[in-house]
């Protein structure tokens, strides 16, 4: 029997199926990231520590979706950017259109310090296809890696139990 302690995470595995299925069924994968200092995002676009990330095939470049890192080339207002995120630290995986997805669990650092959770003990929060606010509209044409849009909301993401 194998020790449970070293079985791998599932998050990377669920991020890179939601990943296919968004863009299998035509649909724009966006990805919500916790920031810290072990992200490597343009800060000035970082809202309440939070950033949304349009990681769909047309705004990235040479995307690794690898099983400890996401690694891509993006653009931010015109300016590529190398961008790097820990799998540990995605919130969510959805498709922007219809906010079907996954939300993951992030704890703080403080709570990880103080209270270390297993990736694999980790549950996942699914997300519904109307947590959406209608009104939001993401204008891609603008910039793609904007979350909300002009209009600066946000989707949102909903627990279900």
């Amino acid at each position: 029997m194998r020790d449970t302690r070293s079985i791998p995470s599932t998050k990377p595995y669920l991020i890179r199926a939601l990943y296919e299925w968004c863009t299998d069924n035509g649909f724009t994968p966006f990805m919500a990231v916790q920031v810290d200092e072990s992200v490597r995002v343009p800060v000035e676009f970082v809202k309440d520590g939070e950033i949304v990330l349009n990681v769909s095939f047309d705004a990235t470049s040479a995307l690794q979706l690898g099983d400890e890192v996401i690694e891509f080339k993006g653009r931010f207002g015109g300016v590529a950017r190398d961008i790097r995120v820990p799998v540990s630290r995605v919130l969510a995986i959805y498709a922007r259109e219809n906010g079907q997805g996954m939300a993951f669990p992030v704890a703080s650092p403080t709570m990880l310090a103080n209270h270390p959770v297993p990736a694999d003990q980790a549950k996942p929060l699914m997300l519904a296809a109307d947590s959406l606010d209608g009104s939001t509209k993401i204008d891609s044409e603008s910039d793609p890696t904007l979350p909300g849009g002009p209009s600066g909301k946000r989707p949102a993401l909903t627990r279900i139990k």
